[in-house]
């Protein structure tokens, strides 16, 4: 299968014609063996290994590992005095804060400028090659979005460049107010959307490339976030007084955004090339396996060296020891202890998105406690082989869901009308049935209330797209990123002392010893019997009838006081830094304003 991550000639090729492109001035007269700006776009061909090319700065692993964390779904393992553990718990500060995401999507909007610049530009060419320039075209507006859209998220109100570098000579810039930009990027995916083909019609092979269907999943997502909640402040005077959490204050406008985003959805529903998966798992053993199916609608590729330094299924995947047959895996990511239970009974994502085990140096499956659950939808033991490296699992990123599309269409539906729709009831419920393995039984009774329907949305995100990087940014969009980790924080110090809804949960495990024989291992989860009490002579019992007996929790965090112990490094720790009106919008490196002096006296004013 022909995969973009595999073609390295071809996207150092394109990076090269890029830089020449946008970097003349610093070059002497190239030699006419080489490609340059003028002749570039004179072949369809020569063209595409631009676009190609394009895609290699769309994906960084900051955005799930770094930028990831810190949600009621996802925390760090890493050291307290580690710049990833201090992000992930909202300890931010101009030297800490990750600076590859920035770059690397800034870098891709130029190169996507100086694509649009010379696709634009291509005349004269056969209806069929025209028809070829106009989808590529299409795919590098929508890219542009893509990646505006991934920095807007973090950083807020951002430099905002729509022409080559090369061509305006303009190489500092200041704040542009995320609005404006939000708008330009749904004006390009709208473009996006005209000038791309449907999958089925076969412009690409792969959906590591952008089709008519992707780029309207991207438009609504654009929309969702450009109507949503973001940490603002008045960008004539920076005043710390002047930050709130808010939406932006044009009230049709975000009526607008909610129909935009909807209709994209619907016409993706309408046109039926996606579906859902039938079970759950396959959607995550297709991604590990490297096959496509009709649910993944956009991943970023991740095969051979050139994969832009992202180790997925490594450092957010499961334990493995490095003896074992599947080669070493050390998650650097863990799941927050509650999240295990926040799943409702029977519901199948569970246990695909949690792994309750690890593999040791025998290859047996060792069983987790509630502190030590880690992701599982890309894990190692799925996969058919080691890949390129243990660190390089050679495991697409799977930007676009079919399932965000029916979420979304939802959601939007839902904020339109002040009240969810049969269709949005049906979009959901698609989803939530699915998770249920197809028994709507199981699923409960769908709220008929926008309050209702808004937190039943944002909980099925929650069980849907775990670990998959969108759960930090959609707590901010909706207004509640603070809410939601203060009740999250307090729910882990319940369940560590077992009390509250957690009074009842398991005190030990008992489970099998079992071991894993090869590659597209079977086992989701490992079974086991709960109990709540257990004497000495009980585990004695248990262990000589070949039995493993696993404590789920350690010493409570609290003393006879109720107050915080010294041992509870996990619960003191957890978001430490969580501060409203604060921590929803990442301050600016202080490297970014060092090298851009349009940025100087405009950081985040809460730092």
């Amino acid at each position: 299968m022909k995969r973009i991550s595999n073609i390295g000639y071809v996207i150092g090729m394109a990076l090269s014609i890029l830089t020449i492109s946008s970097c003349k001035k610093f070059l002497d007269q190239p030699s006419e063996s080489k490609f340059n700006s003028g002749t570039i776009f004179e072949s369809v061909g020569k063209a595409e290994m631009v676009v190609v090319g394009c895609y290699s700065q769309t994906f960084n692993r900051e955005l799930y590992y770094q930028l990831g964390m810190g949600t009621d779904e996802c925390i760090s393992t890493e050291g307290e005095t580690n710049s990833k553990n201090q992000v992930a718990n909202y300890i931010y500060t101009p030297a800490n804060i990750p600076t590859s995401t920035y770059t690397a999507m800034y870098m891709g909007i130029e190169y996507a400028n100086v694509a649009i610049k010379g696709l634009e530009g291509m005349t004269g060419f056969s209806d069929a090659e025209q028809l070829k320039i106009n989808s590529m075209l299409g795919e590098v507006y929508a890219i542009r979005a893509m990646n505006y859209l991934n920095i807007i998220r973090f950083f807020g109100d951002v430099p905002y460049s729509i022409a080559p570098v090369g061509e305006t000579g303009i190489f500092t810039s200041s704040r542009v107010s995320r609005d404006v930009i939000y708008d330009g990027c749904i004006a390009d995916l709208q473009k996006a959307v005209t000038l791309l083909p449907w999958k089925s019609a076969g412009a690409v092979s792969t959906v590591e490339r952008f089709t008519k269907n992707s780029a309207n999943g991207i438009l609504a997502r654009v929309a969702l976030y450009a109507a949503g909640y973001s940490l603002r402040w008045d960008l004539n005077t920076y005043s710390a007084g002047s930050v709130q959490i808010a939406q932006r204050p044009d009230k049709s406008r975000i009526k607008e955004l909610y129909k935009i985003a909807a209709d994209a959805c619907k016409e993706v529903i309408d046109k039926g090339e996606n579906t859902l998966l039938s079970s759950f798992e396959t959607v995550f053993r297709d991604l590990i396996t490297r096959k496509y199916n009709s649910e993944s609608m956009l991943e970023f590729g991740q095969y051979g060296n050139d994969n832009n330094g992202s180790v997925v299924g490594y450092s957010n995947g499961i334990f493995v020891h490095t003896s074992s047959l599947f080669g070493k895996s050390q998650p650097a990511m863990g799941v927050t202890p509650t999240y295990w239970f926040d799943f409702a009974e029977g519901d199948t994502r569970r246990d695909v998105t949690i792994c309750n085990y690890g593999i040791d140096s025998d290859n047996s499956r060792k069983m987790n406690a509630y502190s030590s659950n880690t992701i599982g939808k890309f894990r190692v033991t799925w996969a058919d082989q080691i890949g390129t490296a243990i660190n390089k699992r050679d495991i697409n990123w799977p930007v676009l869901r079919y399932s965000d599309i029916l979420l979304m269409y939802a959601e939007a539906l839902n904020e339109y009308y002040n009240s969810p729709t049969a269709e949005a009831k049906s979009s959901l419920e698609k989803v939530r049935t699915r998770g249920f393995g197809g028994d709507a039984s199981k699923i409960g009774t769908t709220p008929s209330d926008y309050l209702g329907f808004r937190q039943a949305i944002i909980d099925e995100r929650k069980f849907e797209f775990g670990f998959e990087a969108l759960r930090r940014t959609d707590l901010a969009r909706w207004g509640i990123l603070y809410e939601t980790l203060s009740a999250t924080k307090q729910n882990v110090i319940d369940l560590a002392n077992r009390t509250g809804k957690y009074a009842n949960s398991d005190l030990y495990r008992v489970y099998k010893k079992e071991i894993a024989t090869g590659f597209k291992d079977p086992v989701v989860a490992v079974p086991y019997t709960a109990y709540n009490q257990m004497t000495s002579a009980d585990s004695t019992r248990l262990v000589a009838a070949g039995n493993i007996v696993l404590r789920m929790r350690g010493a409570s965090p609290l003393n006879s006081q109720g107050v915080l112990t010294a041992n509870a490094a996990l619960v003191t720790n957890l978001f430490r830094g969580l501060e409203k009106n604060k921590v929803e919008i990442l301050p600016l490196a202080t490297s970014t304003i060092d090298v851009n002096s349009g940025l100087k006296g405009q950081q985040h004013p809460k730092y």
